[in-house]
């Protein structure tokens, strides 16, 4: 009997744990659905890789970079793009700046509110950060910290 309810005790001590494990985002489970119902149709295959597009100059604003993969993703957020993700996909609450592509994770407020959190969620807590790999005018550059906060696990 004694045994039966240290069993149970243990249990429902574990019971706390399993939602936050339930909830861990990776890029297969969460981010790669929402980015092939919000994001393909620009940024497929057949765009232009990251360093091919930035050789298009001028026509770059036309013409969307290729993210379909988890490495192409991760060039926006880490290198050598650093946080040009974050720019483009940011609500402009703790910046003050809505990034460019913030209306596509959505139909309203409260899809791309819930989409972005999906994101926010997957790359870790404290990794949500603007920084480019280095500084520009008042900005400073990435910082080792900041990049170890990002966790975006595949």
């Amino acid at each position: 009997m004694t045994k039966r309810i240290a069993l149970t005790l243990m249990a429902l001590m574990l019971v706390p744990a399993m939602p936050a494990l339930a909830q861990e985002r990776t890029w297969r489970n969460d981010v790669k659905p929402l980015f092939d119902a919000k994001c393909i149709q620009c940024h497929e295959a057949t765009a232009p890789e990251y360093n091919d597009w930035e050789l298009l100059g001028d026509a770059k604003d036309e013409t969307p970079p290729r993210m379909d993969t988890y490495p192409h993703f991760m060039s926006y957020v880490v290198w050598p793009a650093t946080g040009a993700m974050m720019r483009r996909l940011d609500d402009g609450k703790a910046s003050g700046k809505v990034g460019n592509m913030y209306e596509h994770l959505g139909a309203d407020d409260e899809e791309r509110g819930k989409n972005l959190q999906v994101i926010k969620d997957w790359l870790g807590e404290g990794a949500w950060n603007m920084n480019r790999w280095q500084a520009r005018n008042e900005v400073p550059g990435v910082s080792k910290e900041q990049l170890e906060k990002i966790k975006a696990k595949y």
